[in-house]
């Protein structure tokens, strides 16, 4: 069974519809996996055993009265611990959520329900999902399936973890900050940063609204491309529960047109030093373009480090007015705030105190810096970059050294930020790895509304670098 749980998505769907295997075999492989993996991983919130059973039943019966439910019929799914799942624990991490149970499922996943996925659960998560590694007071610490003393990332730590160590064949993350893309990148996996309003974020908490309308999203994550690509196609589409909802069509380019797309890289901002792997990943790509006749040129955009700025304003002290009201009434309590979230509101609280003309003078900025951006994407409308200065790092590790430069936490990190403040959609692929065997990703950027631009290009580097080396837990 252990073969079945390595198939990708689309390797899944099509075995199930040949008759190779059973939606039922399926899942009890990946049941079996769980159990075995799990205890040391600590990826999960909900394994739902008896509805996944059921639910693979009900497709094989499907099947045998020659009847499909759906592209991903009897393909085993699992859903971030922040996003509703009907009688599933949506908490968040949090002691203040502890017991939430939604009565009903986000539009998402209503619609990887009628395209016939089976859910086996939910994954783990920091407390709040305010935090770039997978703690939290209720469910405790996830280890990374490549290296259990490091951290599989966050805030979709869970996740990645599962679909990483062939736990789930792939699933639904979130990422405000870098909370898809970071994970993905930390556990050799892929993931989707979508446009705002691409994909619905109703039923995720904390809500896509007031300062994080702009920045969070939610997005699929998988060990392939081509299984990204599938579960775009199911969960996009406007819902009236997000604000940013628009009826923007699939469209995939054919080849020709895709060619036209010019490609700039850079390996580092300048600002923040990256290690010497992460810029052979990106240069690796960069080629792999190359050899495939796009054409590539090296290219930084200006700007960066001022959407930083602002994407920190907007996520840090904007969003500790949000997170504060969530917490108020609570603050004496310590053991209802794990140490994770204390960390966030430690640094946030040694920020000037945001005010209303501060607030107006960042909104007004953002949009100055997106226009400058999207100017500089007419001539380049597809970037590669980095996902992050450093690989997976150990529990709790908050600085390392950088070609001789100390680089600190949430810097490491800013290669993802840039891209929530402008609304580009990006997507991580695996392409090299570090000196310790950690798997390394590559960050393709797009203009809004382009996801299958960059998931093309994505396939395109996936396909040179591919590396399917599994973890070795």
């Amino acid at each position: 069974m252990g073969e079945l749980t390595s198939l990708s998505a689309v390797e899944m769907a099509a075995g199930i519809q040949r008759r190779k295997f059973s939606p039922v075999d399926l899942v009890e492989a990946h049941l079996s996996r769980i159990d075995h993996l799990n205890p040391r991983l600590n990826a999960f919130v909900t394994v739902d055993r008896e509805g996944a059973r059921e639910a693979a039943k009900d497709a094989e019966a499907a099947l045998e009265r020659g009847e499909t439910l759906g592209v991903l019929h009897g393909v085993p799914l699992t859903i971030k611990s922040s996003i509703d799942v009907a009688g599933y624990r949506c908490e968040a991490g949090t002691p203040l959520r502890a017991g939430n149970i939604p009565a009903t499922d986000a539009p998402l996943v209503s619609r990887l329900r009628a395209a016939g996925a089976i859910l086996l659960g939910n994954t783990n998560a920091p407390e709040f999902l305010m935090a770039y590694e997978t703690d939290n007071p209720l469910h405790g610490r996830t280890n990374n399936p490549w290296d259990l003393e490091r951290t599989p990332g966050g805030s979709s730590g869970g996740e990645a973890a599962a679909i990483a160590a062939r736990c789930s064949a792939g699933g639904m993350g979130s990422d405000g900050g870098g909370s898809i893309r970071i994970p993905a990148h930390f556990s050799g996996i892929c993931g989707l940063k979508p446009t705002p309003g691409r994909i619905p974020a109703t039923g995720h908490f904390p809500p896509s609204a007031g300062p994080f309308a702009s920045l969070g999203v939610v997005g699929p994550m998988a060990r392939t491309i081509n299984d990204l690509a599938l579960l775009f196609e199911v969960l996009a589409g406007p819902d009236t529960g997000d604000s940013n909802a628009a009826p923007v069509p699939v469209r995939w380019r054919g080849e020709a047109e895709l060619r036209r797309f010019h490609i700039g890289y850079f390996e580092s901002d300048g600002r923040v030093p990256v290690t010497p792997e992460t810029r052979a990943a990106v240069r690796a790509a960069a080629s792999a373009l190359e050899e495939q006749q796009f054409e590539v040129d090296a290219f930084r955009p200006t700007g960066l480090e001022d959407a930083r700025r602002l994407w920190w304003t907007l996520f840090g002290p904007a969003g500790s007015i949000v997170l504060g009201r969530l917490l108020a009434g609570h603050e004496d309590h310590e053991d209802e705030v794990g140490p994770v979230l204390r960390e966030f509101m430690g640094i946030v609280a040694a920020e000037p105190r945001l005010t209303l003309e501060s607030f107006m003078d960042t909104l007004l900025k953002r949009d100055e810096v997106r226009a400058n951006f999207l100017a500089q994407m007419d001539v380049y409308p597809v970037l590669l970059c980095p996902v992050c200065a450093v690989p997976a790092f150990r529990h709790r590790e908050r600085a390392w050294t950088v070609d001789g430069k100390t680089v600190g936490y949430l810097d490491a990190m800013s290669y993802t930020q840039w891209f929530n403040l402008l609304g580009n959609p990006a997507v991580v692929v695996p392409v090299g790895r570090s000196p310790e065997g950690l798997p390394i990703g590559v960050q393709v950027v797009g203009r809004p509304h382009e996801e299958e631009v960059v998931l093309a290009i994505a396939a395109k580097i996936e396909q040179a670098c591919q590396d399917r080396r599994e973890p070795s837990l």
